[in-house]
This record gives structure tokens, sequence and C-alpha cells, in this order.
């Protein structure tokens, strides 16, 4: 490729609309164009990201034994409506009309497309155990598309579907899928953990997801691990044993009795106000859960999790009320809220931790006042649950010896156990060896494609720009010519941009008549992983510059020994 002859529109200063280094990168680095909020245009060096990618998950996924198909991204919603989804997703769902006024909906992901078409395909058990996968754009109506492509409404996505005739038919491809998972990553140069995660929407029992750990913003995702034994979760799913667990006590259960709070709405102000610890005080949280509201107490020191709180629902997710909702339900502005005197149609849902709990503190339902010295029978609880965050430092929920640490990461990739959730709403069934009617048994394996590729810019870059990982990268090397105006220096570089191309090495070739400082800035900018720079000392000695992205300084390297050493670079890395 020839700068001059393609389309990489560089821009020198940060986009105020970017909010991560590595989406600001895409757009200063001419990778991307937004065409709306959360939709972007994909331009050549980013396309041939993609297609590094995706070539990488095609390999991996055929080697694993499963066939690649393609499924239509418009689905009538009628099959959506049949499995429960299009009422369970809500606004994310994209939703339309047809001409004919029929329902549609714009794929977020693929489960009962691919259910109906082996429903009407698959009689016998022999033709099990089957994967098929397929990459495909999706839609999801993001209530607040940000951070580039890490949260967009459209996006690119690789999708399979295992099936099965039992359990244990689920368990091996479910573990195939995981070892397909860690080479595509591996390849893709990028580090993962493997972390335990919620099944949300989708459904089923089990669920992971593949983070790429990093250290900046762009760590959407906490991830609590174990040094000791590797047990490792994101915060949605994670458990831990609380160090600051229930306080020991030999005090008598009091009656409880109002106290005035004036303008003190928060556990800080409260706790401070009463002179007593945040872990002697029950924060009651409502929330609306599909057509009920909910009332959930955590104790004061502790955080809510919505995931867990609406798994304890019984909802595919919760909505905590908005002010006027708090005073409509409790009948008191929002913090002082309380569980005793609560209205009947109102679902009590408790913490753990709220069971070993005594004389404590919660709102009175009343502007102004909490009450003081409260305990469990003083109320009614409908159902106990854990909701509450787990911490970092906390012990392990598994080997219950180290203490869980704290890390940010992306996801790039998950997996499911989905059991017979989409099979049974759709009928999908094949004859067993017996001739009986069997479910088919399914599992669900998703990568972000375009997750990816801004993945690996959130974890390897610097203050001047990208630094691709050599699998991905839109090209090996950048080939600079200092002066493409002096006509020796263009030539000796026209001459290395076709040996280089001959060789079979991906080239891009900066032939602008540019000042040397801003081909050097956009190089380092684009980011490829090897920059070339031929130049009048070169020129005159036989030896050109040759520079690792990230090395502080070039080498000077033979002109006959340029092509060898990246050739030898590329055997390496495949």
């Amino acid at each position: 490729m020839r700068m001059t002859r393609t389309f990489i529109p560089t821009l020198r200063d940060d986009p105020a609309e970017a909010e991560l280094v590595s989406h600001r990168m895409l757009l200063r680095g001419g990778y991307i164009r937004k065409l709306t909020a959360g939709i972007y245009i994909y331009l050549p060096l980013m396309q041939r990201v993609i297609h590094k990618i995706s070539n990488i998950v095609r390999e991996e996924m055929d080697r694993s034994g499963a066939f690649e198909i393609t499924m239509p991204v418009l689905h009538p919603a009628e099959i959506w409506q049949q499995t429960g989804r299009y009422y369970d997703i809500g606004p994310e769902l994209m939703r339309l009309d047809d001409r004919h006024k029929r329902p549609m909906v714009l794929g977020a992901t693929h489960e009962e497309i691919v259910t109906s078409l082996l429903r009407g395909e698959l009689r016998s058990y022999k033709r099990l155990p089957l994967n098929l996968y397929q990459i495909q754009v999706k839609f999801r109506d993001e209530i607040r598309p940000r951070f580039g492509l890490m949260r967009g409404r459209e996006f690119l996505m690789k999708d399979a579907y295992s099936f099965d005739i039992d359990e244990a038919g689920l368990d091996i491809a479910y573990q195939k899928m995981v070892d397909a998972y860690k080479a595509v990553f591996k390849r893709c140069g990028l580090e993962t953990v493997m972390v335990e995660s919620d099944t949300g929407a989708m459904g089923g029992k089990f669920a992971h997801e593949f983070m790429v750990i990093v250290d900046t913003e762009g760590g959407e995702a906490t991830i609590l691990s174990c040094p000791e034994c590797g047990y490792a979760a994101n915060l949605e799913r994670a458990e831990s044993i609380p160090v600051n667990g229930p306080a020991k006590t030999e005090e008598a259960p009091q009656s409880y009795s109002p106290v005035e709070t004036p303008n003190m709405k928060t556990v800080e102000e409260v706790t401070a106000f009463l002179n007593v610890p945040a872990r002697k005080l029950v924060k009651t949280l409502m929330y609306r859960a599909g057509e009920k509201v909910v009332a959930a107490l955590i104790r004061g020191d502790r955080q809510i999790n919505e995931t867990k709180l609406s798994n304890a629902a019984g909802v595919p997710m919760v909505e905590m009320l908005d002010a006027a909702g708090v005073e409509q339900a409790t009948g008191a502005p929002v913090g002082f809220a309380g569980p005793v005197g609560m209205r009947a149609d109102i679902s009590v849902i408790a913490d753990e931790e709220v069971k070993a709990m005594i004389n404590f503190v919660v709102g009175a339902n009343a502007g102004d006042r909490h009450l003081i010295n409260v305990n469990l029978t003083d109320f009614r609880i409908d159902k106990t649950a854990t909701i509450r965050s787990a911490e970092a430092g906390e012990y392990c929920p598994r080997c219950r010896k180290e203490r869980l640490i704290s890390r940010r990461g992306i996801e790039v990739g998950n997996t499911f156990k989905l059991g017979t959730k989409y099979s049974k709403a759709l009928g999908a069934t094949v004859l067993d060896e017996a001739g009986n009617e069997r479910l088919l048994i399914m599992g669900s394996y998703g990568i972000g494609i375009t997750r990816t590729a801004q993945a690996a810019i959130e974890r390897f870059h610097d203050d001047r720009g990208i630094a691709w990982p050599v699998p991905i990268a839109p090209a090996l090397c950048h080939l600079v010519c200092v002066n493409s105006g002096d006509a020796a220096l263009s030539a000796a570089a026209d001459k290395l941009y076709d040996d280089l191309q001959k060789a079979g090495i991906e080239v891009l070739y900066d032939d602008r008549q540019e000042r040397t400082g801003v081909k050097f800035a956009d190089a380092d900018l684009i980011g490829l992983p090897w920059r070339i720079t031929v130049g009048a000392k070169g020129l005159a000695s036989g030896m050109w510059e040759l520079k690792a992205r990230m090395a502080d300084a070039p080498e000077m390297v033979l002109a006959g020994e340029i092509i060898p050493r990246l050739l030898a670079i590329l055997k390496s890395e495949s």
C-alpha cells in the first residue's frame, strides 16, 4: 500500500468525542470514522485488521470441527417472542416493522435463528454433535453508546452454536470452544484470563468470559481472582468470604424506636449523626423488577450487585426507582426508605449478611427519620440471597486461603452452556438411540471481532500511538522515504517496496511529499510493528534504519539483510 494511493486520514489532534485512548487512536490513526452514535465506518487499515482477526478465528473454529454458515441479520420478531427474549432484552433489541406491518428484529445474537434452522433439519441423534458458526454484524441499541467499538450499536462478532444429545456431549463441545478461544487470542498476541460470568439474558446455567487485562480506563470490567487456586470471576458473578463479617456481640435484641435525622440521607451522614458504624445500618434500595417493585436490603458498608439482585428477583434486569418512584412506593423521600411496615405488594429481598445483624438502623419510611434497634422479627423478608458485590481483599470462596485481588479487563469472548432453554421454547428435538424424542442440548460461544481489535490497542500503545501485535497488524512494516522529492532516495525506496512485496511482506509505504517529522509521527500513530527508513546516510552506506515500534532507537541493517530479518520475524510469529 502506498499512502498516496490509499485512504488513511490521520489526525493531529485528539477528537473531543473519544473517551478512551484506544478510541482516540483509532480515530486519529485513520482506522475508523463515526457515522452516528455507536455506528462506525471501517476504513482500509481497520478492514485489514478485521480480516486478520477473522481469519485467525476461522482457522481455529474450523480446526475445532465447527462449520461456517451465514444467517440473516433481519429476523421475524415471532421467533424471539417464542423464546421470551423479545420481552426480556427490552429496548436494547432493535425492532422495526416491514412494509406489511410485520414486526421484525435486527439480530443482537442468533440463538433463535440457528435453533429454528435445526428444528426443521435434524431428526436423529446420529447427526450430532454439530457446531455451526458465523462472522456476522450484530445490533444492540445501547442506551449510551460510548468508547468507540467497545460499546457500539453495530459491531462484528463471531458467534457459534453447539448441539448435542446430552450434557456429557455439551461438556466436550464447551471444552473444545474454550481451547479454540485460548488459541485464537494467543495467536492474536493477546493474553487473556478466563473468568466465571453471569448468564444474563442469554440464559443457561454456566458461562465464562475471556478478558484482556488492561491497566487503563478502558478496563470496563472488574475481575476478582485468587493468586493461590486460580479462581476468577467478573464482579457480576464473583463470590467471596468477607473479612469484615458479622460482628460478634452478646447484646440482647431491643425494641426499635424512631429518631429524628434531619436532612441525613446518605449512609455516611446517618451513621455519623447517630455515632454508629456503617455495618450497623441496613440500606433499603428500591428497584423495579419486571412488573413488581423490590426492596433490596444490604449492610450499610456494602455495595449492591444488581445482577445478583435480578437473579434473586427472577427477572432479566432490575432498574433503580427514581426519586418519585421511591416516594410513591414508601411514602418517604430517597434516603429514608426502610423495611418496617413495607407494603405487602413490595417484595423484600435481603442479603445473607442481614440475617446475622442485631439492633441495627433502617429508614423509617418517613422524611427526616430513621429507626434504631431494629431486628429481623420487626419486618418481613420474602427472600434471602447474596446480593452484595464481592470485594478485593476478601477471601477466595474456593480455596478459602488467599485474599482476592482486583484487576480491570476488557471482555473479548464469552461461552455459555445453554442447555435446553432455546430448544424447548422452539421445539427442537431429535430421536435418540431408543427412538425417544430428546431436546437438543445447546452451547453458545461469541468472540467480538471489532472489540478484540480495540482491546489490542488499549493493551498495546504508548503516548505516540498504537503498537499492534504482529499477527493482527494491518501490515508488518512501515516504509518511510525521508525525502520523496529526491530522485535517488525515491528510487531506492521504490525498489525496496517492490522487493518487500515480492517476498510476501505486507508493507505500508509512505511516499508522500511531507516533512520527515510528520511521516515519523504518522508511523508511530498507525503503529505497525516495524519501521524502515530510507535516508541519505543509508543510501551512501548501503544500510537502512530498522526500528521496532516500541524500541528506543533504530538499528542500521545492511540493505540485503532487511528482508531476511523481516521474514524471520514473520516465521516466529506464525
